[in-house]
């Protein structure tokens, strides 16, 4: 089994032992750089960009400048996904993202991690979980979700949040770590319905 395969499954790896992970390291911080110096009128070079490294992308894909990614062929993104500025993805292991994820400014997906024991970090050991996100969720700024994650449908993650737990469908949750704090209820549209109440 390859470090890259070891990866993939789970495991713990070397990445400086195989040339291929390092190979696959410098193609994305290329692409990164390519991407991040594409004027912003430059929509169509852009998705084409996109579409043409990312394991899997579904129709209307905006994903703002500045983007970090490592592995984009490990990054799949479904119908209408829109990320912000400044998102960040450590694929160490594969990222599914589901239909109509929005994702606001400052945020990251890390599937990456490293052993607490220091001799094997020193080692060079390190692992990659996967990250799975599904439908129509909103992820608020300055969110960070750790390898391992999903994320079910309709959920909102405060921003903010540290997300290293699993998080269930149709609620909103939040926090360091982040927890549920309660269902989405019909109600919760109301204010916006009204309008801003506050500042009187």
């Amino acid at each position: 089994m390859t470090e890259y395969e070891k990866a993939e499954a789970g495991l713990l790896y070397q990445a400086h032992l195989d040339p291929e992970v390092d190979k696959g390291r410098r193609r994305s911080q290329e692409l990164n750089y390519d991407y991040n110096m594409l004027r912003p009128c430059q929509l169509a070079e852009r998705d084409r960009m996109i579409r043409e490294n990312f394991g899997r992308v579904g129709a209307n894909c905006v994903i703002e400048q500045p983007f970090y990614g490592d592995f984009w062929e490990r990054i799949s993104v479904g119908d209408n996904f829109f990320s912000n500025y400044n998102f960040v993805v450590l694929a160490g292991n594969k990222i599914e993202i589901g239909d109509n994820v929005w994702i606001a400014p400052d945020c990251g997906l890390y599937a990456a991690g490293h052993p607490f024991d220091v001799k094997m970090r020193l080692e060079g050991m390190e692992y990659g979980w996967p990250i799975r996100i599904g439908n129509n969720v909103w992820i608020g700024g300055g969110v960070k979700i750790m390898g391992g994650v999903s994320i079910g449908d309709n959920a909102v993650i405060a921003a903010g949040s540290i997300v290293n737990k699993d998080i269930p469908a149709n609620v909103l949750a939040g926090g360091n770590p982040c927890k549920v704090i309660r269902q989405i209820r019909p109600e919760d549209d109301e204010k916006y319905v009204r309008g801003f109440q506050g500042w009187k």
